[in-house]
């Protein structure tokens, strides 16, 4: 195959149920190379190129600029094997990034909840032998106090909070020695295996290493939510714990989640939505999807079928954490330049005068999604309401 037919081939194996804007289509755009280089590897390796996105109603860019160069998105579910073939794409970056939502029978008083911030900022807190970093006020990180409004049937305390956060402290080294970033771990780049594609170099990790790189990931999963549960116990101490999970990060050898919900129980469990600061927030009960009726009115049975790709929908049992980024300004995706390593993306602006030409789009002005992520939820039988949640007041300090 040419550059342009595996570019082709990548696009057919993205499966999106996001919203047709900027955000999604730019996401579409970057994601093929990504899904190309892996593509290009199978078959280099005599495999069969199975390796999908399946986007989520929030699908996205990624503001992490070594993963958007290295051609991915944000927003949905990636596979490149059924599970259990020892090989993990370390391009696509898991931080084991997540969400606690804790119940509460008392609204915290303000001025308390920053002085036990600023004790637990300035002592040090230990976990698994790792010192813990407040990383609550970087980027959409944050800590968000609501009044809740659950449905009749359902028994909730009257304020919730969510604390959402990552593994920031892993990113370059571990008691695994390793990190989790290829490009900030020297240690695991010099491991990982390097394979040249013509869009630019694919990162792997594979057998006996690939085995070590998921016990770290197992080791970080782990060490974020503790790391949530134990802020939580500081600053809210006698709560009651509702969901704590993460949104991205590897599910198995083969599979990552890159900022959405993994459903895997479909009666317990309630995962968190979070939109804008403006917004209210959302605890839904997910649903088993793609349903069969869903694959068939977005268009996907024939294609997904003639790919050998269908099981990956029918098992995508996702739903999106956020909102996700938006570009009012942009519109559309008109054409990517190839220079050098990088990609320019060209696209149409909202009002008609010009172009508007970029390649990182950590540098762009955004804003965050609204309900409509939700109404796409609804709309595709991903998820139901099970509460509404008030905000009060978000605390990012």
């Amino acid at each position: 195959m040419n550059r342009q037919e595996l570019l082709n081939q990548a696009e057919e194996h993205i499966f999106s149920t996001g919203l047709t804007d900027s955000g999604s289509k730019l996401c579409k755009s970057n994601m093929r190379y990504g899904l190309a280089k892996i593509h290009y590897w199978q078959q280099k390796m005599g495999l069969y190129p199975l390796a999908v996105f399946i986007g989520s109603p929030d699908m996205t860019i990624t503001r992490n600029r070594g993963r958007w160069m290295s051609g991915f998105g944000y927003g949905g579910k990636i596979s490149w094997g059924k599970g259990e073939e020892e090989v993990i794409v370390l391009d696509t970056k898991p931080n084991a990034c997540g969400m606690l939502v804790g119940g509460m029978y008392k609204l915290p008083d303000e001025h308390d909840l920053l002085k036990k911030i600023e004790h637990f900022q300035t002592h040090v807190n230990i976990i698994d032998d790792v010192e813990v970093e407040w990383d609550f006020s970087k980027g959409n990180h944050f800590i968000d106090i609501f009044s809740a409004k659950p449905r009749r049937d359902v028994n909730l305390p009257p304020y919730l909070f969510i604390i959402h956060g990552s593994a920031n402290e892993l990113k370059e080294k571990s008691p695994c020695k390793w990190g989790l970033y290829w490009d900030e771990s020297a240690s695991l780049k010099e491991a990982a295996t390097k394979f040249d594609t013509p869009f630019g170099m694919l990162y792997l990790a594979e057998g006996k290493n690939a085995q070590r790189f998921f016990k770290l990931y197992q080791f970080a999963h782990n060490f974020s939510k503790k790391k949530r549960e134990l802020v939580a116990k500081h600053l809210f101490c006698d709560y009651e714990l509702i969901f704590n999970e993460n949104h991205q990060g590897l599910l198995n050898y083969n599979e990552i989640l890159l900022g959405c919900h993994f459903i895997d129980d479909f009666h317990n469990k309630l995962y968190p939505l979070t939109l804008r600061s403006d917004l209210p927030a959302y605890l839904l009960r997910g649903k088993p999807n793609l349903s069969c009726e869903v694959i068939d009115a977005l268009g996907f049975e024939n294609r997904s079928k003639k790919l050998g790709v269908y099981d990956y929908l029918e098992k995508a049992n996702i739903i999106p954490h956020g909102g996700g980024y938006v570009f009012p300004h942009l519109l559309n995706v008109e054409e990517v330049y190839e220079v050098g390593e990088k990609r320019y993306f060209k696209t149409d602006v909202a009002n008609d005068r010009g172009k508007q030409i970029i390649s990182n789009t950590r540098d762009i002005p955004y804003q965050f999604r609204g309900r409509e992520v939700l109404l796409k939820v609804m709309e595709l039988d991903m998820a139901e309401i099970v509460a509404k949640l008030i905000p009060l007041y978000v605390v990012k300090v």
